[in-house]
C-alpha cells in the first residue's frame, strides 16, 4: 500500500525534547546535538529543515500511516523534501531504518522492548520508554519523546456474545474456552499470531489455547468477529471497535506490554537535523489515545484519506505556519 503521494502542509515548533534516557512525561534529556540543519536557534525563529531530504516510513495499518503523514507533512512544511514509504510488518520497517532505506518511522515501546531488543514480556521495567530509548541508542537509533497515546493489543468479541456468555475479562474468556472448546475460534493477523507478546504469550499467560486460529489481514478481523470467529485481535485505539459493536476484553492479568508510540529515527539523521526533535515535540504531545482513535475512525469508518486526516489534525491544533 502507498501512503499517498506527496505531503503538503503543517509544522510546529516547541522546545527541543530528545531521548536516550528520557522517560514518560518526565526527565527528557536532549539528544542528537549537532549544528548542521539545526534551525530553531536565534530567538523565536521557527526551526528550519531547508535542504533536508528525508524518508518517512510506515507499517501497513491505518494508525501507522496516519502518524507517518502527520510527520511528513510537518517536516515538509519546515522546508524538507519528504518521501514516504509504506512497509509491511514491524521487522521489515525496522530493517529498513537500520539499513538507511528510511530515516524514521513511528514505533511502539512494547514492540521495541520485546521484538526489537529481544526482552521477555515478564521482565518489563517500570519506565519502559526510558529503558527502550537507552538500550536502542546502542544501535544508533534515537527515540523522540513518546506520545501520550497508547495502542496495545487486545482481544474483542461482539457485544452480544459478551453479554450471552458473561465475558468481560481475558480470564473469563480463558475459562469459557476451556469449557466450550469448539467456540474458541480467534481471527488474527500473522504478526500477532507469531509474536511472543502476541498470541503465544497470551495463551501461556492465561493457561488456555484457542481451538482454531484463522489468519486474516488485520483490516478484515473487525468485521469477521462474530462471523468467522468468536474472538478477534484488535488494536485498542482502532475506531472499528465502535463501528462493529465490539467489546474489548480486559487484560486482567496485565499480560500485554505498554505500547506508547514514539517517532524513531537514525541517530545520524537526528545529528544532522536536530530541528526534527523541536518540530515534532508539540505534535507528539498532542496525540492522545482519544485523538488517534478519532483519526483512525475518520479513515476506517468515514472513508477519509490518511493524508487529509493528518492535515486536518495539524490545522485544528494550530501547527500550521
Amino acid at each position: 500500500m502507498a501512503i499517498t503521494k506527496k505531503m503538503r502542509t503543517a509544522a510546529a515548533m516547541g522546545a527541543a525534547l530528545a531521548l536516550l534516557v528520557s522517560g514518560c512525561g518526565g526527565d527528557e534529556t536532549p539528544s542528537g546535538g549537532g549544528d548542521s540543519g539545526g534551525g530553531g536557534e536565534g530567538g523565536g525563529d521557527a526551526p528550519s529543515l531547508e535542504g533536508a531530504e528525508l524518508t518517512v516510513g510506515a507499517k501497513e495499518f491505518t494508525e501507522s500511516k496516519v502518524l507517518a503523514q502527520i510527520t511528513a507533512q510537518a517536516l515538509e512544511n519546515a522546508g524538507a523534501t519528504v518521501d514516504d514509504s509504506s512497509l509491511s510488518g514491524s521487522a521489515t520497517v525496522r530493517e529498513a531504518l537500520e539499513a538507511g532505506e528510511i530515516d524514521m518511522y513511528w514505533e511502539y515501546t512494547g514492540t521495541g522492548w520485546v521484538n526489537i531488543l529481544g526482552n521477555d514480556t515478564t521482565d518489563v521495567p517500570e519506565d519502559l520508554f526510558a529503558a527502550v530509548a537507552e538500550a536502542d541508542a546502542e544501535n544508533d537509533i534515537a527515540w523522540l519523546p513518546q506520545a501520550p497515546m497508547e495502542d496495545t493489543y487486545r482481544i474483542a468479541v461482539t457485544s452480544e456474545f459478551a453479554e450471552e456468555n458473561s465475558l468481560a475479562t481475558m480470564s473469563d474468556a480463558a475459562a469459557y474456552i476451556q469449557e466450550n472448546a469448539d467456540d474458541g475460534t480467534v481471527c488474527a493477523a500473522s504478526e500477532f499470531i507469531n509474536r511472543d507478546d502476541g498470541l503465544p504469550g497470551l495463551e501461556a499467560a492465561y493457561g488456555f489455547e484457542f481451538s482454531e486460529v484463522v489468519e486474516l489481514d488485520l483490516g478484515l478481523v473487525y468485521t469477521q468477529v462474530g462471523d468467522t470467529c468468536n474472538f478477534g485481535e484488535v488494536f485498542s485505539t482502532d475506531g472499528r471497535i465502535v463501528s462493529n459493536e465490539l467489546v474489548v476484553l480486559e487484560d486482567d492479568e496485565e499480560f500485554f506490554v505498554k505500547y506508547n508510540a514514539a517517532l524513531t529515527l537514525r541517530q545520524e539523521t537526528l545529528d544532522e537535523f536536530p530541528a526534527i526533535a523541536e518540530i515534532m515535540a508539540p505534535i507528539s504531545e498532542a496525540i492522545t489515545s482519544e485523538v488517534i482513535t478519532e483519526l483512525n475512525s475518520a479513515v476506517d469508518n468515514d472513508g477519509e484519506t490518511e493524508e487529509d486526516v493528518a492535515t486536518q489534525f495539524l490545522e485544528d491544533n494550530g501547527f500550521l505556519d
